[in-house]
């Protein structure tokens, strides 16, 4: 246990024979007592950069913290007439019934818990790299023209929105039920054998077992590129030095690339796996919703369609809400173990 001593304080004087107080601690004592005056002579002078963090504080309150009162939908019999404050408390029946319920709405549940983290897991182990690689490959080429106009091109993709991306797939796969014919991507895989032609006329989104295939395949296309940019800036900011005694100790570019690039670039990737670790069980629904339909729910069907189709679409509000809570638990569980074993692995962390 620490103790504080007068020497902390004091300076014994010897001319004048008396004790004065320590210059240091009398700093000290003069930036705690005038802190709040300190911070305020800081916002001041940069006002401007702190008043481009209003948009964003307000975001997060309005759309982060404020439904947070919403959530106590989880623990109230839905009453549409009083607020949720005032609705009769339920315990933790609607969990109870979701998990151990054994009714259909229970097996429905489990099946779009296991779906989400399917999709979640795939995207993990196939789309995670992809950025990285793609960064990889953009650094490697020489030509600014050349490598710009292959990052705009792989870019353009994430600026779509989601329901034109939807459509795109559609179109390539040609969903019986919107057109007649076969796709481009449906007659390829036709002629090469991998699907027979009843298959391609049916429509591959009509199929379950296509389903995931078709939602990981589109997610990388759709954000490979733009996910590369934080990689690649961490890929360009490496010392050219690094690559000239690589060069001479003989390495060629896939050792440059193993033994320079990838170690440097280390800590980003760890911090965004962390992070991609956290959003593993969060899956919007807005992309599921467009591609799927009742023939592929058993694979589709994901935590937050199954709250939407019981809360928005139908009235069992405190259901969804309690399946939508239970899924960001877990995430939540998720990061602060992924963080705790990266922090015990090495010395990157998010906190």
């Amino acid at each position: 246990m620490m103790t504080s001593k007068a020497a902390d304080y004091l300076i014994y004087d010897e001319a004048a024979g008396v004790y004065r107080e320590n210059p240091e601690q009398a700093v000290r004592d003069d930036v705690e007592k005038h802190t709040w005056r300190h911070v305020g002579m800081t916002v001041m002078k940069d006002w401007r950069l702190y008043a481009m963090l209003v948009p964003m504080l307000l975001v997060f309150l309005f759309w982060r913290y404020l439904p947070m009162y919403e959530l106590l939908g989880c623990f109230k019999v839905p009453d549409e007439v009083k607020p949720v404050a005032d609705q009769l408390f339920c315990g933790f029946s609607y969990f109870k019934r979701l998990l151990v319920g054994g009714d259909t709405m229970s097996a429905e549940f489990w099946r779009a818990l296991r779906n989400t983290f399917l999709l979640s897991f795939y995207g993990l182990c196939f789309g995670f790299p992809m950025p990285i690689i793609l960064a990889l490959f953009f650094n490697e080429i020489r030509s600014n023209l050349v490598r710009s106009t292959c990052q705009v091109l792989t870019y353009l993709p994430k600026f779509m929105s989601t329901v034109v991306m939807t459509s795109l797939v559609t179109m390539l796969v040609k969903q019986g039920s919107l057109t007649s014919g076969m796709g481009i991507i449906s007659q390829a895989l036709a002629s090469l054998g991998l699907i027979s032609t009843e298959t391609a006329h049916a429509g591959l989104l009509n199929n379950p077992d296509f389903f995931r295939s078709i939602y990981q395949i589109s997610g990388i296309w759709e954000g490979a590129g733009y996910d590369s940019i934080v990689y690649f800036a961490a890929i360009i900011a490496i010392a050219p030095t690094s690559y000239e005694a690589a060069q001479i100790d003989g390495a060629g570019k896939m050792a440059q690339m193993r033994y320079v690039v990838l170690p440097s670039i280390l800590s980003t990737i760890v911090i965004m796996l962390i992070t991609r670790i956290g959003s593993l069980l969060n899956i919007g629904y807005e992309k599921v919703l467009l591609l799927y339909n009742t023939n592929t729910y058993v694979t589709a069907d994901v935590v937050s369609t199954f709250a939407q189709r019981y809360g928005l679409a139908g009235t069992q509000k405190g259901l969804a809400a309690a399946a939508e809570m239970m899924n960001n638990v877990i995430g939540m569980l998720l990061v602060i173990s992924a963080n705790t074993i990266a922090r015990k692995a090495s010395d990157t962390s998010l906190y």
